[in-house]
């Protein structure tokens, strides 16, 4: 579209340029962004998705959920309810990643398998954290704006740096 027929063009008419596959799971009153990329993963109600997020298959979001933009999902990730994902926010499924098998071809799916990680009920994580495979974020735990987290986080914890250390509890608050 020309920028002549840009000035006439009406904003509700205007494309959001989302990928959503037939595959996914959608909530009730789930709220997307533009430039989203979701497929094969279940996305619960009241959830809101900031724009350019990747949420891959075999991922889940549960419900009352914020994902700030940029973030990206990958197969293997469980988010529980009412979560806080900041912007930028990666997570990563595979410890030793390749992009050739051992005859020298590009990896499959059937070359590799993907790890697991979870982030319990009521957990953020903060701006431009990575969230390593294998571990488990507490629930009501906080990771701290740009953490590397490499190992399970305590419920009701507060952690942060790089890689991501215990600061301390909120157990008793």
């Amino acid at each position: 579209m020309n920028y002549a027929a840009r000035l006439r063009h009406k904003p509700e008419e205007e494309e959001n340029f989302n990928r959503i596959a037939p595959d996914v799971k959608m909530g009730i009153e789930v709220k997307l962004s533009s430039f989203i990329n979701l497929y094969g993963c279940s996305i619960g109600d009241k959830t809101k998705i900031g724009a350019f997020v990747e949420i891959q298959k075999n991922a889940s979001v549960g419900t009352n959920c914020k994902v700030s933009s940029h973030s990206f999902i990958c197969e293997g990730v469980t988010i529980e309810d009412n979560v806080f994902i900041g912007h930028g926010v990666t997570f990563i499924n595979d410890t030793y990643p390749r992009a050739t098998n051992g005859g020298g071809g590009l990896q499959t799916e059937s070359d590799w398998k993907v790890e697991k990680t979870i982030v319990r009920k009521g957990a953020s994580i903060g701006s431009g954290a990575t969230i390593m495979s294998n571990v488990v974020i507490g629930e009501n735990s906080i990771v701290g704006a740009g953490s590397m987290v490499i190992r399970d986080v305590p419920a009701n914890s507060i952690v942060a740096g790089n890689p991501a250390r215990l600061l301390r509890s909120m157990e008793n608050e």
